[in-house]
C-alpha cells in the first residue's frame, strides 16, 4: 500500500482513507467507531483500514463524531490535590480505564477549596463531557443535582458523604480503621497518650476519623489532653507548625495519629529538628500510603488506603453509567484498607 499523503493539501479525511484502502467511507466509519452489524467487518478490511489511516496519518473529526454520535469520547476528573501521590495514582488508574473505552480525560485540581469545586462544574455546564468523575470535599446535593439537571451527565465520586441518588459513590471504612488503628497503638504498643493531628471539620474525612478516634479512647478508658488536640491543612507544612506549637507547651504525648501521611511526615521532620527520636521520644501514625512514607526516616507507620483500586472501581462505576449498565439507584462500592507497621510506631 502506498500513500499520496505528501501530495495532499491539506489533514486527510475519511474519504482519502477509504480510497487509499480500497472500500467504501460507510466502512471506514463502521472500522474507526467500531459499529456492531448484523454482518461483522473482516479482520482483513479492518487492518487495510487501519493500515490507511497510519499511512495519512488520519485524525477523527471529534466535533463531526461527537455530533453525531451525541458522545464527546471525554471524561472530566477533579481530585483534592494534584500535588498528593495518593491522587495521582487515582487519576493514572481512572485515565487508564477511559483510555480502554477510547476515551481521553480532563483533570482539574480543587486544592480543598469550594470555589474550585464550584468552578470546575460551571466548566463542565459550559464544556460538556460524556462522564465526571470526582473528589467533592464541599459540594452540597444542590450543587450536585444542578450539575446533572443541567448537564444529564453520569458522575461517580470518591467519598461515603455524598448521597444523592443519581450519584455511584466508592468509599473506605476510614473510620472504623481510625478506630482499629488507634486500638493498636494503645493495645499493642503501649502508649498511654495519643496527641490527634486533624483538619477543619467541614472536610467530610475529618469527622468520621475524629469518631474513630474518640472511640478508640473511650474504650480504652483514656482522654485526650486538650494540649494534644492539633489541627492542619492537610499539608507537610501544618504538619511542622502544628508540632512547634506542642512543643511550646512543654508536654508530649507518646504518639501522635496524623489525619494524612504528609502532615505526619511534617510532624517527624519538626520533631527531628527539635532534637526528638521517633519512635523513642513520640511515635507518629500516618493515614494513606503515600510514596512518601517509605522515603521519610524512619519510615511511617500508617493506613494503607488503595488509590489505584479507587479509581478502577470510580472508573469502571462510571463507564457502567455511560454505557448503559448503571443500576436505576446509586451504587455504593467500597475500597479496602490495611494498617502497615514500619518504623515510627
Amino acid at each position: 500500500m502506498t500513500s499520496d499523503k505528501n501530495d495532499q493539501s491539506g489533514p486527510a479525511t475519511m474519504q482519502d482513507v477509504a480510497r487509499l484502502a480500497g472500500v467504501s467511507q460507510p466502512t471506514v466509519s463502521r472500522v474507526l467507531n467500531n459499529t456492531k452489524t448484523s454482518i461483522p467487518v473482516s479482520k482483513k478490511t479492518r487492518d487495510k483500514v487501519f493500515a490507511a489511516v497510519k499511512a495519512l496519518g488520519y485524525r477523527p473529526n471529534m466535533t463531526a463524531r461527537s455530533l453525531r454520535t451525541q458522545r464527546t469520547q471525554m471524561i472530566s476528573l477533579l481530585i483534592a490535590d494534584i500535588t498528593s501521590s495518593f491522587y495521582h495514582l487515582i487519576a493514572q488508574e481512572v485515565q487508564a480505564v477511559a483510555q480502554l473505552h477510547d476515551y481521553d480525560m480532563l483533570i482539574a485540581s480543587s486544592d480543598h477549596d469550594y470555589e474550585n469545586e464550584k468552578r470546575f462544574c460551571e466548566a463542565v455546564m459550559r464544556r460538556p463531557v460524556d462522564g465526571v468523575i470526582m473528589v467533592p470535599q464541599h459540594l452540597t446535593y444542590e450543587d450536585l443535582d444542578d450539575l446533572i439537571t443541567i448537564t444529564n451527565t453520569p458522575i461517580a465520586v470518591l467519598g461515603q458523604h455524598v448521597n444523592h441518588p443519581a450519584v455511584d459513590v466508592v468509599y473506605a471504612d476510614d473510620e472504623r480503621a481510625t478506630f482499629e488503628a488507634t486500638s493498636w497503638l494503645i493495645s499493642e504498643r503501649g502508649y498511654d497518650s495519643i496527641g490527634y493531628l486533624g483538619v477543619a471539620p467541614e472536610y467530610p474525612p475529618s469527622p468520621r476519623r475524629w469518631r474513630g478516634f474518640q472511640r478508640a479512647l473511650e474504650e480504652a478508658g483514656m482522654t485526650l489532653d486538650p494540649d494534644f488536640l492539633m489541627q492542619g491543612d492537610w499539608s507537610p507544612e501544618s504538619g511542622r507548625l502544628a508540632i512547634e506549637n506542642l512543643l511550646k507547651t512543654g508536654k508530649l504525648p507518646s504518639a501522635i495519629f496524623a489525619l494524612n501521611d504528609l502532615m505526619a511526615i511534617g510532624a517527624i521532620l519538626e520533631l527531628q529538628d527539635a532534637g526528638l527520636s521517633v519512635p523513642g521520644d513520640v511515635a507518629v501514625m500516618g493515614f494513606d500510603n503515600i510514596r512518601e512514607a517509605t522515603m521519610i526516616r524512619p519510615k511511617l507507620t500508617t493506613i494503607a488506603q488503595h488509590p489505584r483500586d479507587i479509581g478502577r472501581k470510580v472508573a469502571e462505576a462510571l463507564f457502567d453509567r455511560i454505557e448503559g449498565r448503571g443500576s436505576e439507584t446509586r451504587r455504593v462500592i467500597e475500597s479496602s484498607l490495611k494498617l502497615i507497621i514500619r518504623e515510627s510506631a
